[in-house]
């Protein structure tokens, strides 16, 4: 039976993750203080002064704990996945775990791949349930939404819209008037995976060039093209992922045509769980 590992993205941190990870992989805790000059351990667990949640934290906290979870379920003798995929910022641990760079380097990707998001301001999003890919598709072109750009297609039945805040909100009418089961504005203030990150992605890429990548040794789902990933443009893929949709439904389905049966979630949460129960 082929296994795909996933590894989910922003929205999967918790308080408390990691906790059972982290004394496993001492030195690599003591990395990932010495890059974010910060405690890993004391963020991740205890997170006493309420920065889980604030994506230049979020992410590199995420990266850390999916990478941990990965080397311990490869520590513990579990079988080595077929291929590899994750959710937006997930998708720097499928690489990792592909062996294109070591932790430390994604850490260093991830540190300035939040830092760079969350300096962007006047964006929104928020989460379509109930409505297909193709109603939203409807929606926007007959509403005068055309500003708004599908960030996530992560279910038959969930997309999250991303675009300037003011315009997210004033379609909530719209897509409520359509038909949606529910029409919900995320706590974000970026318009992330959308025209509006073309300048961060532009940032991010003067860095990310710096950066030498090896060769991919098991085979990785991009979320820009929902197709294998190229050793030779993983700095491209890398940095258009930023400004383009994530697209998770084509990406599991993807997989399932190359013969996976099974995914394993490496990291906090069963989001990604959930999601492809509803691709089924």
């Amino acid at each position: 039976m082929s296994t795909a590992y996933v590894f989910p993205g922003q929205g999967s941190q918790k308080k408390g993750m990691g906790a059972e990870l982290f004394e496993k992989f001492p030195e690599l805790v003591a990395s990932a203080d010495e890059v974010l000059a910060c405690s890993i351990v004391e963020l991740c667990t205890e997170d006493p002064r309420e920065e889980l949640n604030k994506t230049q934290f979020t992410q590199p906290a995420l990266y850390v704990v999916n990478a941990l979870t990965y080397l311990d379920k490869i520590n513990s003798g579990e079988a080595a996945p077929a291929y590899l995929a994750g959710h937006s910022l997930g998708e720097y641990n499928a690489l990792f775990a592909a062996g294109a760079y070591d932790f430390v380097t994604g850490l260093k990707l991830v540190q300035k791949r939040g830092e760079i998001m969350s300096k962007v301001e006047g964006g929104g999003m928020a989460a379509v349930l109930g409505m297909s890919a193709e109603q939203i598709a409807e929606v926007l072109s007959g509403n005068g939404a055309g500003a708004i750009d599908v960030a996530n297609f992560n279910s038959p039945a969930q997309t999250v819209l991303s675009g300037m805040k003011d315009d997210i909100v004033a379609a909530e009418g719209a897509f409520k008037d359509a038909g949606a089961k529910r029409y919900v504005v995320l706590p974000v203030s970026g318009a992330f995976h959308s025209r509006y990150m073309e300048a961060p992605r532009e940032e991010f890429r003067s860095f990310v060039n710096s950066f030498e990548f090896g060769k991919i040794k098991t085979p990785v789902i991009s979320n820009f093209e929902a197709d294998l990933y190229d050793s030779s443009r993983i700095a491209d893929l890398l940095c258009s992922q930023i400004a383009g949709s994530v697209r998770w439904v084509e990406s599991v389905n993807k997989m399932k045509d190359l013969g996976v049966e099974e995914f394993v979630e490496c990291g906090p949460g069963r989001v990604l769980a959930g999601l492809i129960r509803q691709i089924g």
